[in-house]
C-alpha cells in the first residue's frame, strides 16, 4: 500500500467485508455499491465469493431470499440498523434458508446509541456493544434456529473514491446547506422558543433530530477517515451547515482518545455549498469528464457514474431497442491501471489535452495490439476516435485486454456528439453576457434580458432552453449577483419572469421529475395555472435566499469581480478564494473561516492567551488540508484545488472530500425539491 490515503482506507473497509464474503449470498444498498464500484470494483467481489455462481442482490424490500443451497448472506449497509432497514432484514431473512447471517454497517456502534437515545453518560458506562448484540440475536430468531450464526460488525465504508485526490460519500449525496427560509421553519416548529433572527444562529441544538444524527453518521465516517490517516484534526468552518458540521467533529466522544496518539496532524476545512452556486450551476469549467457527466444518462442506483452505451462494439444494429441489451460502460475502472492512468489524466486536464490523451491511449493500445492503424495528426474528431474504437470490434482478447479504456473512449465520443455539449457552449456564451451585464446595470435589466429565452414546448427548437435549464441560468444570475437592491422596476421584472415560467411549466406536455416535485402535480393535466404560479413565487422565494447567502460573510462577500479597461468581469469561486486565504502569506487571522473548538482545553487555552501569546490554530498549520464541499463539488474544482494548493504552498498534500460530483442540472433538484431538515433516515 502507498501513503495512506481515500483509495487505501476505502480498499482496507472493503477487504475486511471481502473476507466475510466466502461463498455467500451478498445483498448491497446502493451508497456501499458506490463505494465498491469505484474502489475495487465487482470483480474484485466475484472473487472473494468464488463458486461457479454470483449472487449479487440490491438491498431492497423486493429483495428475492436465498434458497436451500444457499445458507449463507453478507448485508453491506451504509446506513443505521433501524426502522425501515431492520425491517427489510427481517423481511428477506424470513423469506430464505440462511443459516449465517453477517450484517456490516458503516455507521459506529457510538452513533446507534445515539440514534436510541442512550445519553452519552450512560453510553460510557456500557460494555460491549448492546445494539449489535440485540440485532445478532434477532437474525438468529428470524433465521429460525438461536444455534445459527450472526455477526454484526461496523466497517467505515462512507466513501467512492474517485481519484487520489478526490472522494466522495454516496451515502450523504441529498445532504445540503440550509437556506436562509429554513430559518423561518425552525421557528415555527418551536413556537414557544426564543426565536432564530439568521442561520447564524443555527446551531446543533435547533436542529431537527434526524438532520442531527444525518451528520453523526457522516461525522463518525470522517473520524475514521483520519484515523486511517493517523492524523489528529482541526477543524474550521466557512458557512452555517459546515459550523455544525465541523463543531460535531471536533467535539466527537469515541474520537479523543484516537487524537491523543496521532503523530500526524491535518486541518478539515468544512465550506458550504450554498455560498456559492454560480460555479455548480455555471458552464465555465473547461473540463471533458464535466461534461460527460452532465449529458450521458445516469449510470442506476449512482450518483456520480454515467451509462456509456457499449452497442458499438458489438454485431448489434444501433438501434433502441438493443440499448438495452449490452451492459453499459461507465467511468468508474478500478481494476484496470491503463484506464485508471487516462481516468485521472482526463480530471486533471483542459478539455482538448483531455481529448488528445484518449487518441493517444487508443493509438497505443492498437498498436500494442498489433491492429491496422491509420495515424492522423491534427485536430481530434469524434469520426477519428471511432475508427480506432471499431478496430477492437472484432478481435475478443484485444477488446478484453482494453475494455476499461474503450468506455472511456466511447464515453467521450458520445459527449462530443451529444446535442447536449453544443448548447454547453450556448449557456457559456450567455453567462459571459450576463457577467458583463451584472456590471453594468441592474438586476431588472439582466432579468428582462431572460425574459425572452422563456418559451413554451410548442416554440421551443432544440437550441432553447428548456425549463430545467432556465431554472439553472436564474441560479447562476442570483448567485453570481449576490445582494441587490430591490425596488419597483425588479418586482415588476421578477413578477414577469414567474409568470413566463408558470406559463411554460402549464404548457408541458408531461412534467419531468424535477417539476412534479416542484409543482406538486404528477401530471400536466392537473397543473394549473394558479398552482404553477405558487410554484414560481417559491422558486423566486428560494432564488432571492441563495442571492442573500453570502450577507453573513465579512470577508466572502462576493464572487464576482467587475471588469475594468484591461479586464473583462469575470466570476471568482468561493473555493479559491477560500484556499488563497488559508495560504495567505501574512498569515491574518481568517474572519470568515472559524476554527471550532473542542471543548475545555481550548477554552482554557483562549483564556491564558489574555496574559500569555498563545497563537490560535490556523488552518494552514498543517501538512494536510481536507478540504470538505458539503452539497457537492465540480470536477473543474476539485482541478482547480489540487493545482493551486501546490502552487501557493509547496509540499501540503490536499484531499477534497464532497457530497456528490455536480453537474448543472442538480442544483435545481437540491434547492427546489430536497427536504434539507429533514433527511429520510428510514425511521
Amino acid at each position: 500500500m502507498s501513503a495512506p490515503g481515500v483509495l487505501s482506507f476505502t480498499q482496507q473497509g472493503w477487504e475486511q467485508v471481502l473476507a466475510k464474503m466466502k461463498r455467500a449470498l451478498v445483498y448491497l444498498d446502493a451508497p456501499c455499491a458506490e463505494s465498491l464500484h469505484w474502489s475495487c470494483g465487482s470483480t474484485r467481489l466475484l472473487e472473494a465469493v468464488g463458486g461457479p455462481a454470483c449472487h449479487l442482490r440490491e438491498f431492497e424490500p423486493a429483495a428475492v431470499g436465498g434458497g436451500a443451497e444457499q445458507p449463507k448472506a453478507v448485508f453491506v449497509l451504509s446506513c443505521l440498523l433501524k426502522g425501515r432497514t431492520v425491517e427489510t432484514l427481517r423481511d428477506i431473512i424470513c423469506r430464505s434458508h440462511f443459516q449465517y447471517c453477517v450484517v456490516v454497517t458503516a455507521v459506529n456502534h457510538a452513533v446507534h446509541l445515539t440514534a436510541n437515545h442512550v445519553p452519552a453518560a450512560a453510553a460510557a458506562e456500557l460494555e460491549g456493544q448492546p445494539v449489535f448484540e440485540q440485532l445478532e440475536e434477532k437474525l438468529c430468531e428470524w433465521m429460525g434456529n438461536m444455534n445459527y450464526t450472526a455477526e454484526v460488525l461496523h466497517v467505515p465504508l462512507l466513501l467512492a473514491p474517485v481519484a487520489p485526490h478526490l472522494a466522495l460519500t454516496p451515502a450523504f449525496a441529498s445532504l445540503f446547506p440550509l437556506l436562509p427560509q429554513d430559518v423561518h421553519l425552525l421557528n415555527s416548529a418551536r413556537p414557544d422558543k426564543r426565536r432564530l433572527g439568521s442561520l447564524s444562529e443555527v446551531d446543533a441544538t435547533v436542529l431537527p433530530p434526524e438532520l442531527l444524527l444525518q451528520i453523526r453518521c457522516l461525522v463518525s465516517g470522517l473520524s475514521s477517515l483520519c484515523e486511517h490517516l493517523g492524523v489528529r484534526e482541526e477543524c474550521f468552518a466557512v458557512g452555517s451547515l459546515s459550523r455544525i458540521i465541523a463543531a460535531d467533529l471536533a467535539n466527537y466522544g469515541p474520537a479523543k482518545n484516537r487524537r491523543k496518539t496521532a503523530a500526524g496532524r491535518a486541518s478539515v476545512v468544512f465550506v458550504d455549498r450554498t455560498l456559492d452556486l454560480t460555479g455548480a450551476a455555471g458552464h465555465h469549467g473547461d473540463n471533458l469528464v464535466e461534461k460527460i457527466i452532465s449529458v450521458l444518462p445516469q449510470l442506476p442506483g449512482h450518483t456520480n457514474d454515467v451509462m456509456v452505451n457499449m452497442v458499438e462494439l458489438t454485431a448489434l444494429q444501433k438501434e433502441e431497442k438493443n440499448q438495452s441489451m449490452v451492459a453499459p460502460g461507465c467511468l468508474a475502472q478500478s481494476n484496470d491501471t491503463a484506464a485508471r492512468a487516462l481516468w485521472e489524466a482526463l480530471l486533471s486536464t483542459r478539455h482538448k489535452e483531455a481529448v488528445m490523451e484518449v487518441r493517444r491511449h487508443l493509438v497505443e493500445a492498437a498498436s500494442r495490439e498489433n491492429l491496422p492503424i491509420k495515424m492522423s495528426m491534427g485536430r481530434v474528431t469524434p469520426g477519428q476516435l471511432m475508427s480506432y474504437i471499431q478496430l477492437f470490434k472484432n478481435n475478443l482478447k484485444a477488446l478484453v485486454n482494453h475494455c476499461g479504456l474503450l468506455q472511456l473512449g466511447l464515453a467521450t465520443v458520445q459527449t462530443l456528439k451529444h446535442p447536449q455539449t453544443a448548447k454547453w457552449d450556448n449557456f457559456l456564451a450567455f453567462e459571459r453576457l450576463l457577467l458583463q451585464s451584472i456590471g453594468e446595470s441592474t438586476m431588472s435589466v439582466v432579468l428582462n434580458q431572460l425574459l425572452p429565452m422563456i418559451k413554451p414546448l410548442d416554440q421551443r427548437t432544440n437550441d432553447d432552453y428548456s425549463p430545467e435549464e432556465l431554472l439553472v441560468l436564474l441560479i447562476y444570475i442570483y448567485s453570481v449577483s449576490g445582494e441587490f437592491t430591490v425596488d419597483k422596476d425588479l418586482g415588476e421584472a421578477e413578477e414577469n419572469v414567474k409568470k413566463a415560467l408558470a406559463q411554460v411549466f402549464c404548457e408541458e406536455s408531461e412534467l419531468s421529475p424535477l417539476l412534479q416535485k416542484i409543482t406538486g402535480c404528477d401530471s400536466s393535466m392537473t397543473l394549473t395555472f394558479q398552482k404553477s404560479k405558487i410554484a414560481a413565487d417559491k422558486l423566486f422565494a428560494s432564488l432571492q435566499d441563495i442571492a442573500g447567502a453570502r450577507n453573513l460573510m465579512k470577508q466572502f462577500k462576493s464572487v464576482y469581480a467587475p471588469g475594468n479597461h484591461t479586464h473583462q468581469a469575470s466570476y471568482k469561486p468561493l473555493l479559491k478564494q477560500v484556499v488563497e486565504e488559508i495560504f495567505n502569506p501574512e498569515r491574518p487571522d481568517p474572519v470568515d473561516i472559524e476554527h471550532m473548538s473542542s471543548g475545555l482545553t481550548d477554552l482554557l487555552k483562549t483564556g491564558f492567551s489574555m496574559f500569555m501569546k498563545v497563537s490560535r490554530p490556523h488552518p494552514s498549520d498543517h501538512p494536510l488540508l481536507i478540504l470538505f464541499v458539503a452539497g457537492g463539488v465540480t470536477v473543474s474544482e476539485a482541478k482547480m484545488i489540487k493545482d493551486l494548493v501546490p502552487s501557493l504552498k509547496p509540499g501540503t498534500q490536499v484531499i477534497v472530500l464532497s457530497t456528490r460530483l455536480l453537474k448543472p442540472l442538480n442544483i435545481p433538484e437540491l434547492l427546489f425539491a430536497t427536504d434539507r431538515l429533514h433527511p429520510d433516515l428510514g425511521f
